[in-house]
């Protein structure tokens, strides 16, 4: 979904975050069970990119784009 949102491919992301395009493919399509400092590279390029990631509130984990600051906002 933040892949999505961010309207960016496999390799870009990949290329963010400093991983092979296969190991986003791999994750998204549900292979977890890869080492947790790959999985922080992959969230740190999605969230340097301008997404959040919204915690678990009855409705489920999710993600959004952070919202841009406009000239009026402090």
């Amino acid at each position: 979904m933040a892949r999505a949102a961010l309207q960016i491919g496999v390799r870009e992301l990949a290329d963010l975050a400093g991983v092979s395009a296969m190991t986003i493919t791999r994750f998204e399509n549900g292979h977890t069970g890869g080492h947790a400092a790959t999985l922080m590279k992959i969230r740190a390029a999605l969230e340097s990119a301008g997404v959040e990631f919204i915690a678990e509130n009855g409705g489920g984990p999710g993600v959004r784009l952070r919202k841009q600051a406009s000239d009026g906002d402090s």
